[in-house]
C-alpha cells in the first residue's frame, strides 16, 4: 500500500508519537508491531516498517561502497536508524540523539511519502513548503524527467 497524506501530531512528555491509523495499516508490518526510524532528507526522519527498511537496505548494499560518499552515507545512516516497536496505542517513542537531529519539539507533522513516512518538526515542514510548494510543477518536471510547457 502507499503511503500518503499530511497528519500534526504532538510529542508527549516521554518523547512518544501517535500514528495515525491511516498510517499504520498502510505500512506492511505483518505480524509485526516494529518500525525503524532513520535519519531522513532535509532535517527529517524517516520511518519505515521492517520489510521497507530491508528493501531500502538492499538497495543500499547494491551500491559499491569503493567510493567515501557511499561509506559515509552507511556510517551516518545506520548507526543513527534504530528499530522501534508500536505500542498498544499505536506510538513509537523517539530516541533523544533522533529528536536533536531532527529539531523536533512539540508539534510534529507526519508525511506519507510513498514507501515510509517522514517525522517533520512541525516550523521545519512549514519552511520547507512556502519554499518548495510553490515549485511543485518544475519539481514534477525533474522527478518524473518530463518537459512541462512553459517551466
Amino acid at each position: 500500500m502507499t503511503l500518503t497524506g499530511t497528519f500534526e501530531r504532538s510529542l508527549d512528555d516521554k518523547q512518544r508519537l501517535a500514528i495515525p491509523r491511516q498510517l499504520k495499516d498502510g505500512f506492511p508490518c505483518g505480524d509485526s508491531e516494529d518500525l525503524y526510524l532513520a535519519p531522513g532528507n532535509e532535517g527529517c526522519l524517516s520511518l519505515y516498517s521492517v520489510q521497507g527498511f530491508e528493501a531500502f537496505a538492499a538497495r543500499v548494499a547494491s551500491v559499491s561502497s569503493g567510493r567515501v560518499e557511499v561509506r559515509n552515507f552507511r556510517r551516518l545512516f545506520y548507526g543513527q536508524s534504530e528499530r522501534v516497536q508500536l505500542d498498544k496505542q499505536s506510538r513509537v517513542r523517539i530516541p533523544e540523539r533522533l529528536i536533536k537531529m531532527a529539531e523536533l519539539q512539540h508539534d510534529v507533522v507526519l508525511i506519507g511519502v510513498g514507501d515510509h513516512v517522514e517525522v517533520w518538526g512541525k516550523e521545519r515542514w512549514d519552511s520547507f513548503l512556502l519554499q518548495s510548494g510553490p515549485q511543485f510543477d518544475k519539481l514534477t518536471a525533474e522527478a518524473l524527467d518530463i518537459s512541462i510547457p512553459g517551466a
